[in-house]
This record gives C-alpha cells, sequence and structure tokens, in this order.
C-alpha cells in the first residue's frame, strides 16, 4: 500500500502559473527590463572604447540586431516549451539541469538580484533630488560580518532603496493582475518620457548633425570589446521567456512580444545615441562621468535638467525594478520544480497563484546586495554570463530542432538558421575577445558561475 502511495506522489503533476498575459504586458515587460541603468552610464565607456562617431552608433545597431535574432531564437523556444524558466528551460531541455542551473544561479546571485539592489540605490539617489534624506548615504550604523572584508551598512539611502525593492515584491506577490496594471502604466510612462525627451532634444537643442557622421578606424578588437557593455545595456530583451507559462495563447503571443518589445527597445536606444552625439562629440562623450542622460539634459534644459530628468530616471528605474521582480522569480520557481533549487520556491500562493517564495528570496538577496555595497561589481563581472548563457541558448534552439524533427512548432525564428547562427558566433567571439582583452572581469564572473555548483550537488543529492 505504502509504495501505491509513494508511486502515486511521484506522478503528481507539477504546479503550473496560470495564464493571465497578453502580448502588450509581455512586451511590456521586455521594454521595462531593458531600458534601466544601463543607457545612463554605459555610452561613455562605449564611446571610450569606440571613439569614433559611426562605429560608435554602429555598435548600437549591431548589438540590437543581435538582440532581435536572439529574440526571434527565444520565441521559437519559448513557443515551443511555454513553461516559466526562460532560458533555464531551454538549456535543460537541450543540454541538461547542470547547464540549466548555472544559468538560473547566476540569474538569481546576480543577473536580476544585483540589477534590482543596483537599480533601487541608483533611484534612492535620484529621489534624494526631492526629499533629500532618500539619498543621505551617511550611515546610521554598520553592521561587519567579515572585518575588513564584508559589512552591512544601514543608512538612508540603502534604507530607502530597501522600501522599493520590498514595495514592489509586495504588489507583484499580490497577484499578477496587480503586478501586470504596475508594470503596464510605468513602461508606458518610461517609453513616453524617453520619446519626448528624444523629439524636444533635436528639436530646439543646440547641437551639431556633423557630430554624428565623424568617422575614424577603429580597431576590430576594441569594437568587439565594446559589444560586451552594448550587449549589456540590451539584456533583458528575452524577459518574455521567464513569464510564458503566464501568457495566453503562448505560441502566437509570445512571438509578437518580442517582436513589439525588442523592436521598441532598438529604436529607442539608438535615437538616445544619436542625441547624446547630436549634444557631445565622440571624444567629449568617452569623457562623461557618471549619468550620461542628467548631462545632455543639463545642456538642453539648463537649471531645470535636474528635476526633470530626476522624475524621468525615478520612473525608469521603478519600471525596471518593477519588471525583473516579476520575471525573475520564474526562474528559481522553474528550478525548485525541478529540485534544483530550495523546494518551497516551488510554492505557488493559494491566493495570489504567485511563485511568492521566489519573489520573497530574490527580494532578500537584492536587500542584502544593496546593504553590502556589492552588486555593482557582481553585476560587472556577470556581464559576460549574459552573453555567454544566452549564446548558449541560441545554441538549444539547433539542437531541439535536430532532436525533435516533427514537434509541433506555432512559431519558426525568422532568419533560421542565419540569423541564430550569426548570433552564436558573435556571443562566442564576444567571449573569446573579453578573455584575451579584459581577462579580471571575465575570470571574477566565471567563478562566481562556478561558485554555484556545490549547491548543485547539495540539491541533487536532496532531490
Amino acid at each position: 500500500m505504502q509504495s501505491e502511495i509513494t508511486d502515486h506522489k511521484s506522478h503528481v503533476a507539477p504546479p503550473l502559473l496560470e495564464r493571465r498575459l497578453g502580448p502588450l504586458d509581455a512586451a511590456a515587460i521586455i521594454v521595462s527590463n531593458v531600458i534601466g541603468g544601463g543607457i545612463l552610464f554605459t555610452p561613455p565607456q562605449i564611446a571610450a572604447s569606440v571613439p569614433s562617431a559611426l562605429p560608435f552608433l554602429s555598435t548600437w545597431v549591431a548589438g540590437g540586431l543581435l538582440a532581435f535574432s536572439g529574440a526571434m531564437a527565444y520565441a521559437e523556444l519559448a513557443a515551443l516549451r511555454p513553461r516559466a524558466g526562460g532560458e533555464y528551460v531551454y538549456l535543460r531541455e537541450a543540454f541538461g539541469r547542470f547547464a540549466a542551473y548555472l544559468t538560473g544561479w547566476t540569474s538569481f546571485v546576480a543577473g536580476f538580484s544585483g540589477a534590482i539592489a543596483t537599480s533601487a540605490v541608483v533611484l534612492a539617489f535620484y529621489l534624494g533630488r526631492f526629499v533629500p534624506a532618500a539619498g543621505n548615504s551617511t550611515p546610521f550604523f554598520t553592521l561587519p560580518i567579515i572585518p575588513g572584508t564584508l559589512a552591512l551598512t544601514f543608512s538612508p539611502q540603502t534604507v530607502t532603496a530597501i522600501a522599493a525593492i520590498a514595495a514592489m515584491a509586495l504588489i507583484h506577490i499580490r497577484g499578477v493582475g496587480p503586478g501586470r496594471i504596475v508594470g503596464d502604466v510605468l513602461a508606458s510612462l518610461k517609453v513616453l518620457a524617453f520619446v519626448l525627451f528624444v523629439a524636444f532634444g533635436f528639436a530646439i537643442g543646440e547641437g551639431r548633425m556633423a557630430n554624428l557622421s565623424e568617422s575614424a578606424p577603429v580597431p576590430p578588437s576594441g569594437w568587439l570589446l565594446a559589444l560586451i557593455p552594448v550587449m549589456f545595456t540590451y539584456s533583458g530583451w528575452n524577459a518574455a521567456s521567464y513569464v510564458a507559462e503566464e501568457i495566453r495563447n503562448p505560441g502566437r503571443n509570445v512571438p509578437r512580444a518580442f517582436a513589439l518589445g525588442t523592436g521598441a527597445v532598438i529604436v529607442l536606444y539608438v535615437l538616445l545615441n544619436s542625441l547624446y552625439l547630436f549634444v557631445l562629440p565622440v571624444a567629449a562623450l568617452g569623457k562623461v562621468q557618471g549619468s550620461v542622460l542628467d548631462v545632455i539634459a543639463d545642456r538642453l534644459l539648463g537649471s531645470t535638467a535636474g528635476n526633470i530628468m530626476g522624475v524621468v530616471s525615478i520612473v525608469s528605474l521603478l519600471a525596471s525594478i518593477s519588471a525583473m521582480t516579476f520575471a525573475g522569480p520564474r526562474v528559481y520557481f522553474a528550478m525548485a520544480r525541478d529540485k534544483v533549487f530550495f523546494r518551497r520556491a516551488s510554492s505557488i500562493h493559494a491566493r495570489y497563484r504567485t511563485p511568492a517564495v521566489s519573489i520573497v528570496a530574490q527580494s532578500i538577496w537584492s536587500a542584502l546586495l544593496v546593504l553590502s555595497a556589492k552588486a555593482d561589481a557582481l553585476v560587472n563581472y556577470t556581464g559576460f554570463a549574459i552573453v555567454l548563457f544566452s549564446g548558449i541558448a541560441v545554441v538549444a534552439l539547433f539542437v531541439l530542432r535536430a532532436r525533435e524533427l516533427n514537434a509541433e512548432r506555432p512559431f519558426r525564428a525568422w532568419g533560421y538558421p542565419v540569423a541564430p547562427a550569426i548570433y552564436a558566433i558573435t556571443s562566442a567571439a564576444i567571449l573569446i575577445n573579453g578573455l584575451y582583452r579584459d581577462p579580471g572581469p571575465t575570470g571574477a564572473g566565471a567563478l562566481i558561475i562556478l561558485a554555484g555548483i556545490p549547491l548543485y550537488l547539495l540539491f541533487r543529492r536532496r532531490g
């Protein structure tokens, strides 16, 4: 009798999330997930690596085309496997659970949690323009964890950042409905603000169109190295894949979401960087410290720039935190469902039908990163991991095409096999060039990824 009960339990269907999202909801998650702090801070870094206007703009066009190629590959994979978890699911199906676990581990440690922590701290900084206490970094007290190496710093700024993380977590725990509404509104406001800023800048701003046509030779290796921060700034185009289990009619709506969301981001990024060059020559852009958007706004708007861009930045950062709070926990939920993460993370809230434990876990880790001031380092060190795992996920498309010849595919990637092959090859070239030209951060990122192996072995033993 006991064996029959055990056998019955082993065949119980895994918990599933409810399909309540449409294509515009998923596209809004992509837009909010992509357009965050990256576009405020990476353009000067890229301009320093590619000190020529046309090659500088070409990195953004190339990065956008690569992102779109990757998005179309993910669209086919998500339509084929419409489950929560994104590339975790695709790597598991093509290469096994260990490869899948490594991408999920990296998402938890840095990819989502680190990005949330960084965005929350910057959010507190911008709130400080209107409520000075919110941006005050003077500590209330410091709690040493490892003397001289690691400490938790409690200050008005870190408390404000954690409050923002907690507020978004609460919204998304309370249901897909509230999370969807908040995400859609913030994404719409974000896009509207940037479109108006670009239009205003070109219409009445003081600048030179000649700045956009400057060209000088750039070494191919330098151009490739610049693609790492470009791809990091585009990262998040795959956000719809994480919530595929909650999208209605995924075979039709997931590809639409990818096309709409990624296409909108590409257009906006190229326009923003063109505006940057319109106002500042590429050499001057490469020397900007801090947020380039603030510098451009100061040139265009004068004394009122700080407050206007403060509001724009606050809305943008809130939208990013909301999108990452929505998408990230679906990865850990999928991992826990496969017994390679903490078991309770696979539970679904009985009333709100959300992966509440996964949302709380991500928020707690993000808060600890805020207090330890380690989020920036983690994000910088694992920037290459975004390229690595997205490249491997695109390769999974070829594996599943060959392995499942007769599987029903509601959507087939545009440009297959050329476009996904270019994405995979370019990703490999970016990684190899990064290891050669800048091995320190890349090596540190590899160590962070590998640090998850002992935990994987523990989960597998328990599972």
